[in-house]
């Protein structure tokens, strides 16, 4: 990555620039048994389509608060680049009362309707499926994203110095989030491209964040990350170590 990207949506433009088709977000969830993989250009494509989403047909501009009722999934860290994207200020497991707009997976629509601005919601179906019924006073955001433009351009340029990150009470600028990750990596084991980090950690702290999607962003490494491991017996993690080529294991 270079030294010069200040947010993580510039370590997203690096990543795509430096090698396109490797690997950087491999998603499982032992509940169900999916299994989804992303290239770095795959997964700009769908960061590119959300923020487009955001910023035109959400019109969220830079300083709103988004929350995000989300699990550790593929598509959340799709928004979460999204956000870093348009420059709005992305609210892990925030307030949605307090929030400019709410993005919501299918657990969470309850404590998402206290949002009186924008309302989305994920279905966080295998291979990013539709709701059957899209619920009452929510988008759908498979419906919706298909159709977003590939591309993306900011209408303002966004700044690293203003907040980006809210989780577990803490907020964190653009270019706080870039360092920390940075400073992360040595002691999750990434120690550059080739890289490969199985993270089970949920969402709701810096550290799950951190190993499952920051710090292997931020050194051109990638993530294996898992949703409902402890569904699995040890074997078949060791397995999944083996097969998927870990080099490095962030667990509970």
């Amino acid at each position: 990555m270079n030294a010069t990207d200040r947010t993580s949506a510039d370590l997203l433009r690096s990543a795509l620039a430096a090698d396109p088709a490797r690997p950087l977000v491999t998603f499982y969830d032992d509940a169900t048994g999916e299994r989804v993989e992303l290239s770095v250009a795959t997964f700009a494509n769908w960061v590119a389509k959300t923020a487009n989403l955001l910023q035109g047909d959400l019109a969220a501009e830079p300083g709103d608060r988004v929350a995000l009722l989300l699990p550790a999934h593929w598509q959340t860290a799709v928004w979460l680049l999204a956000c870093a994207s348009v420059g709005v200020v992305a609210d892990v497991g925030g307030d949605a009362g307090a929030a400019d707009m709410v993005v919501s997976g299918p657990d969470a629509l309850d404590a998402a309707r206290a949002c009186s601005g924008e309302r989305v919601a994920l279905a966080l179906r295998p291979l990013g499926g539709r709701f059957p019924q899209t619920p009452d006073g929510f988008l759908d955001y498979a419906v919706e994203v298909p159709s977003q433009g590939d591309r993306f351009q900011p209408y303002a340029p966004v700044a690293p110095e203003e907040p980006a990150l809210i989780v577990a009470g803490a907020e964190y600028t653009a270019a706080e989030v870039v360092e920390r990750a940075r400073g992360d990596a040595p002691a999750l084991g990434l120690t550059g491209p080739g890289s490969r980090l199985l993270s089970a950690l949920p969402y709701d702290t810096w550290e799950g964040l951190s190993a499952g999607l920051y710090a292997p962003l931020a050194t051109g490494a990638s993530v294996v990350l898992c949703r409902h491991v402890e569904q699995l017996g040890e074997d078949s993690l060791a397995k999944r170590i083996e097969s998927e080529r870990v080099t490095a294991t962030a667990l509970r």
